[in-house]
């Protein structure tokens, strides 16, 4: 299961490339965030774009998430949801079986850090819930925290909102419940593994930057075949899209524990 993830930063300006994008890379699930348009300003390809069900949610000019399931994997269109706690049009999910996939955007808290920090709150309860329902989150977006300082580049470590503790410490209780960061995951010692950069002083170039951008998916999709890789390459958005291969199906509880180990023993 190839799942994609891309914070598009204004799906109006980059429509165009991101239709060829989806073209090329046909991932069975795509998650955008920060699509700054409501439905009726989506451009008419991507509203419908050919062979996904697809559900835009969002408003003129400011965040917005979209989430759209590859037909030729998903026969049945599912059903899109939002959580009671989301805001600001920032998260839409749905369920296939006992998948639930969700697309995100964290918000950024430069102007007001409280109300991001409910939404974690909030965005990691709900987490709590689905496990205990037996559930298998599939969570891909912008989280806009830095899980740790290996995740921003040297020259840009500091004590600030992305980097806090407080932060940091919500989105490990998020993946506490049963989550693998699977970009860590595969590549666990990569200290320029970034996926946004500051629109200035050439900082994409000389990959200058921040990793914001994840895949979260249940330990029970992830196992030694998993693979993961963001695309600073990509598009003329100032996040990377991140692209990972998943299992179609989830493992058995026993059998994930194996997968799990195997991998740490690589």
């Amino acid at each position: 299961m190839k799942i994609a993830t891309w914070n598009v930063n204004g799906v109006r300006a980059r429509s165009s490339e991101l239709l060829h994008w989806i073209d090329r890379e046909e991932p069975d699930v795509i998650c955008l965030q920060e699509i700054k348009a409501s439905p009726e300003q989506v451009p008419e390809p991507l509203v419908s774009v050919a062979g996904y069900h697809s559900h835009w949610h969002g408003h003129k000019g400011y965040s917005g998430v979209a989430l759209l399931l590859r037909t030729k994997v998903f026969s049945d269109a599912p059903t899109f949801c939002h959580p009671q706690f989301d805001v600001e049009h920032r998260i839409v999910v749905a369920a296939v079986g006992s998948i639930v996939f969700g697309s995100v955007y964290v918000p950024n808290g430069g102007k007001d850090l409280a109300v991001k920090m409910t939404f974690l709150n909030e965005l990691v309860a709900w987490a709590g819930t689905l496990q205990a329902e037996g559930k298998h989150l599939v969570l891909c977006g912008d989280f806009n925290v830095a899980r740790s300082d290996i995740d921003v580049h040297p020259m840009l470590r500091k004590p600030m909102i992305g980097q806090s503790n407080p932060e940091r410490a919500l989105l490990e209780a998020l993946l506490g419940y049963g989550l693998v960061d699977v970009g860590r995951r595969v590549d666990p010692d990569n200290d320029r593994l970034f996926t946004w950069w500051a629109p200035w002083r050439n900082l994409r170039q000389r990959n200058i930057g921040w990793r914001l951008d994840y895949v979260a998916a249940s330990e029970a999709l992830v196992d030694e075949t998993v693979h993961c890789v963001a695309y600073r390459d990509v598009g003329t958005s100032d996040h990377a899209p991140v692209i990972a291969h998943l299992r179609d199906t989830p493992l058995a509880p026993g059998a994930a524990a194996v997968a799990r180990a195997a991998t740490r023993a690589e």
